[in-house]
């Protein structure tokens, strides 16, 4: 069963299949661009699919990001470790009509929380587009050094290492 996370504003659940709109849009949209968009609607459903079975696969994964006041799907963040990725990752994206509001980073600060006090992680990263400056401020708000660059097929990212004693 999937963990359900809270923070001051927050919700952090499973997906579900009613929740495959606002990714559609998301996805369909230019402001996907960064995290491998866009993408018509077929497309869309297998990603949303593959971040919820990434979960069966690593015992962890994406949550969605609700408002904990009226529901809203905000986005999605979570831990990440696919194939080819050089370690786990605390992922986030924000839909673009909630952005600048601090979600990404209240999400990334619960979701970094669990993964050492209950999954015992000692290290993460995000792997960041270069031009990506809203994940790159995020990522130094929440105290991440560069620490280079990473091939993640089939891009070049910045890698961004997380403090794990906070």
């Amino acid at each position: 069963m999937t963990p359900i996370l809270t923070s001051e504003r927050l919700t952090l659940r499973e997906f579900r299949a009613a929740d495959f709109e606002p990714f559609a849009e998301f996805w369909a949209s230019e402001a996907s661009r960064f995290v491998g968009g866009p993408m018509g609607r077929p497309d869309a459903w297998r990603r949303m699919a593959m971040y919820a079975g990434h979960r069966v696969l690593r015992g962890y994964g994406i949550w969605v990001i609700e408002a904990r006041q009226g529901g809203a799907v905000l986005g999605q963040a979570g831990l990440w470790f696919p194939e080819a990725w050089p370690e786990p990752e605390i992922h986030w994206t924000i839909l673009p009509s909630h952005q600048g509001q601090g979600y990404a980073t209240e999400a990334a600060r619960a979701i970094r929380r669990h993964a050492r006090d209950n999954l015992g992680f000692t290290r993460l990263v995000s792997c960041i587009e270069p031009a990506n400056d809203a994940s790159i401020r995020v990522a130094l708000r929440l105290g991440a050094v560069r620490e280079g660059s990473v091939t993640v097929p089939p891009r070049i990212m910045d890698l961004y290492r997380h403090n794990m004693d906070f």
